[in-house]
């Protein structure tokens, strides 16, 4: 093959095919929120509460 004929590589996009669902600055995730640690270990110990619940 002659490969100096096929021309050169195309340049990809580094742009994704498709929005996630949870991207930064969207409306489930909006930029500059963060989770505070009271309410993560809250959730936590009535996971754990309830996992103890079930067994």
């Amino acid at each position: 093959m002659d490969y100096s004929r096929m021309g050169g590589a195309r340049m990809g996009s580094n742009k994704p095919r498709h929005s996630e669902h949870n991207a930064k600055g969207t409306k489930k995730n909006p930029f500059g929120k963060q989770a505070d640690k009271a309410e993560l270990l809250k959730r936590m110990k009535a996971a754990a509460e309830k996992a103890k619940k079930e067994d």
